[in-house]
């Protein structure tokens, strides 16, 4: 895996096109600000970052053009050496990236669900439901097998946040992670629960990252509670704001205006899930055309802390 400390060496062995395209993508973010500082902090032309997320496998590049992880990390001002948790790292899609681009003067947190939501659902065997809460625990050992540097890191609940952590954190990221915990809100109040963690992990300086599945503005409030993977932005930012955050800076750079989501379409029915569409090859291709889920992206400072944030 790639370190900081081998980037010089790496950058000399890409490719001209691919080192050029990957510097397009870069410069190509877009920025839309809710506050005069954040225009300034674009970090457009992140080499370092760019490089770490070619030195992967092809079949996790393969969604990259999707989600534009160096534009997105880039938009949420990351750089080596913080101390970053994650939400619903799932897979480690994202935790690769970061854990080599944070590297061994940083630190990854995982955090997942509690295992009282897990039963939520409604359709995970007790076997699915005992994997997926092993998975907490288990979080620096899969980090531990997407890079060698030497990272600190660790797993826990939202329920289970070590009280030494808080006020430690340098950012906070939802990834596509907050339409369960949005979904569950009335009935076990996950959300502001998470919302909350979030607040007590940061720093003053710190700031939250999000990224998520957008249902229209005019769409049905309770198809848009989370249930079918979308939320309105305004609803996200209103939660936010309720948890002692502002909104300091908004991307584009996630979006998809092809994806027009109706009151009974769910975001699984779009790649790379393609849900509901096995045995009928014209909808799949119709799902396929659409891409990946339009999403927004957020920037979120503590109330009181946006130009430090910004300018930390």
């Amino acid at each position: 895996m790639l370190t900081i400390k081998t980037l010089s060496k790496r950058l000399s062995g890409v490719s001209k096109s691919s080192f050029a395209l990957s510097m397009f993508a870069i410069a190509s973010l877009s920025l839309t600000s809710t506050s005069a500082i954040s225009s300034a902090h674009a970090h457009d032309g992140n080499q370092a970052l760019a490089a770490v997320v070619l030195d992967r496998d092809a079949d996790k590049r393969a969604r990259d053009a999707s989600r534009r992880p160096v534009q997105t990390l880039s938009f949420f001002h990351v750089e080596p050496g913080m101390r970053v948790a994650e939400a619903l790292p799932g897979g480690g899609w994202y935790s690769e990236i970061l854990a080599n681009y944070l590297g061994s003067d940083g630190a990854l947190y995982g955090i997942n669900y509690n295992e009282s939501m897990w039963p939520l659902f409604g359709f995970f065997t007790p076997e699915r439901i005992e994997e997926m809460s092993a998975s907490t625990a288990a979080f620096p050992g899969l980090v531990a097998e997407l890079t060698d540097n030497g990272i600190t890191a660790g797993g826990f609940t939202f329920a289970g946040k070590p009280e030494e952590l808080n006020g430690t954190l340098d950012r906070v990221l939802f990834i596509r992670a907050l339409h369960n915990l949005a979904r569950f809100e009335e009935q076990a109040g996950t959300l502001s629960e998470s919302l909350k963690v979030a607040h007590d992990l940061l720093k003053d300086e710190g700031l939250v990252g999000v990224v998520q599945h957008r249902a229209p503005s005019d769409a049905d409030d309770d198809w848009a509670k989370g249930g079918a993977g979308y939320l309105k932005q305004a609803f996200v930012i209103s939660a936010f704001e309720e948890a002692g955050f502002e909104l300091v800076a908004q991307s584009e750079i996630n979006a998809n205006e092809k994806d027009k989501p109706s009151d009974n379409d769910i975001v699984w029915r779009l790649p790379p899930s393609l849900n509901g569409s096995a045995d009928d090859p014209a909808k799949r291709a119709e799902y396929e055309a659409i891409g990946e889920s339009d999403r927004m992206t957020l920037l979120f400072a503590k109330k009181g802390f946006a130009d430090k944030a910004m300018s930390h």
